[in-house]
């Protein structure tokens, strides 16, 4: 597969690559040159693996916001 680099320098992943490689908009590649190639790899972010590790119950946001107030004025006292 090829593709054209623009006057900008820019070019347009071919969408077999794009869809075996799961390269979605926005995503970040990182480019590197080894052994005189290019090697482009996706940047996958594992920030979403942690989704549900951290359990959580109903708050009162109220009473957070009033708690956080009491912990300031303690600090200037």
């Amino acid at each position: 597969m090829n593709s054209t680099v623009t006057t900008k320098y820019q070019t347009t992943i071919p969408k077999a690559i794009r869809e075996k490689l799961g390269i979605s908009v926005n995503d970040a590649l990182e480019w590197a040159v080894e052994n005189g190639q290019v090697v482009v790899h996706p940047v996958h972010s594992e920030f979403l693996s942690y989704r549900g590790s951290v359990k959580t119950g109903a708050g009162d946001i109220s009473a957070d916001i009033q708690s956080a107030r009491e912990q300031r004025m303690e600090r200037y006292r």
